[in-house]
């Protein structure tokens, strides 16, 4: 559905407020957003996660490691389909909590794409550059989005989601370089067309859910504290939001109905979309690729 199709009912789990902020700026976040029981339960499976980690000598399709890390010190930089890895991840994200929440940004109809948890370690936790995300994963509307859970609490200098508020109304950038290589990010001249009055982070205590557009210009910058700050993703779309090119973060939940109906009929958006490198042969992440690591496999 679209905004205006979405704002003719009133709003059941959020306030009108929240809805239309979210279509006037492109992101939403609420704070405390889950019970303790859940987020505690997530805390523990997301620790279990960074102990088998230690395991792991070399990135591979589901973990994403941090130049560095070794069993002793391990530095997960990337649990690629947390929801595969554990049961209760799923559990989350399929839950009434978050399912009735998008169902008043993108309409009753709602289908999953991919998870990853994302971690910045202390002291120096890696930055991610301006992107937007539909062009790694193009749909054939842009209603997708991406709800984020920050499993502890997130400080402004522990590298909070950063948004350029408004920016999903604005063009979508070429996240190539001069060499036609794909980068993930945006190009300081595209930096510069952006309203950088607009850029905001989002901090929040444990629990806390920033939710973002597809289209909208984002990152973070490094943690500069001694705590870690894990961020749990799960991206989502409307059911007739169809996808048209290889989902290198492909799950065993990849397209499952979370609420509502499957779409019979696909909606699609005016504006073409950037299309990204197949991927089909090997991806890790978007830290590898803005890093231009040598173990990248595009």
């Amino acid at each position: 559905m679209s905004p205006e199709e979405i704002l003719k009912n009133n709003p059941q789990f959020i306030s009108r407020k929240q809805q239309e902020f979210y279509f006037d700026n492109g992101y939403l976040l609420i704070e405390n957003a889950i019970d303790s029981q859940t987020l505690h339960k997530l805390q523990d499976i997301t620790a279990r996660a960074i102990d088998d980690s230690r395991q792991v000598a070399q990135s591979d399709a589901t973990w994403d490691l941090e130049p560095g890390h070794c069993s002793d010190d391990p530095r997960l930089r990337r649990l690629t389909s947390p929801n595969d890895y554990d049961e209760n991840y799923w559990a989350y994200a399929s839950s009434e909590t978050i399912t009735e929440i998008l169902s008043d940004l993108i309409g009753p109809d709602i289908k999953f794409h991919h998870s990853k948890l994302n971690f910045k370690w202390a002291g120096g936790g890696e930055e991610v550059k301006w992107h937007q995300d539909i062009s790694f994963w193009p749909h054939t509307n842009y209603t997708p989005c991406t709800v984020g859970l920050y499993l502890e609490d997130c400080g402004n200098e522990q590298g909070p989601l950063g948004v350029i508020a408004g920016s999903h109304k604005g063009p979508l950038f070429d996240q190539y370089n001069q060499e036609n290589q794909w980068v993930g990010c945006l190009s300081d001249e595209d930096i510069r067309q952006l309203d950088m009055s607009r850029e905001t982070y989002l901090p929040g205590p444990a629990g806390s859910i920033p939710i973002h557009n597809c289209r909208t210009v984002h990152g973070s910058k490094i943690n500069r504290t001694e705590r870690p700050r894990p961020l749990l993703l799960n991206a989502y779309a409307a059911a007739d939001a169809m996808t048209y090119t290889f989902n290198p973060a492909r799950s065993k939940y990849d397209q499952h109905i979370v609420r509502g109906q499957a779409a019979r009929w696909a909606r699609h958006d005016p504006e073409p979309c950037l299309l990204p490198p197949d991927w089909s042969g090997g991806y890790t992440s978007i830290f590898s690729l803005q890093q231009q690591e040598e173990s990248h496999t595009m």
